[in-house]
């Protein structure tokens, strides 16, 4: 008759790794869904507030702002903040768009395969008031 003495020693250390690297890609994903939903949230933001404003110079600084605030709350998700605000069809009835950019760094995770970081990048667009005065 045999034992099975060491099997779950066994079984362990083949298992082990396997856990630890879905733990530590679970984490990885989180981290970056997290930061694309608060980039969304960012852009969309900054989309809005330069929306409202009377100048295409004040939406800049409305959208960069805005989108900075957006994204204040988790810093560690998302580093290199980066807001372009597109103002070239800024007139009643026209349009105007803001791309957030940030990077996610996956480094400190050391996964096989995983890049040390991404890129993230999202555009949205809010439309300007027809019916008001645009300097």
């Amino acid at each position: 008759m045999r034992t099975e003495n060491g099997s779950f020693t066994v079984e362990l250390v083949l298992l082990a790794p396997v856990l630890v690297l879905f733990a530590l890609m679970s984490v990885a994903m989180g981290r970056y869904e997290l930061a694309r939903e608060q980039l969304i949230g960012a852009a969309r933001a900054g989309a809005e507030a330069a929306s409202v404003v009377t100048s295409a110079a004040q939406a800049q600084l409305a959208a960069a702002s805005a989108a900075g605030l957006g994204m204040g709350g988790l810093s560690n998700a998302c580093s290199g903040l980066s807001v372009q605000t597109n103002t070239t069809d800024f007139v009643p009835g026209g349009t105007v768009s803001v791309t957030v950019t940030c990077r996610v760094d996956f480094s400190d995770l050391l996964v096989p395969g995983l890049p040390g970081s991404a890129t993230l990048r999202e555009v949205q667009v809010a439309p300007i008031d027809p019916y008001r005065s645009v300097r």
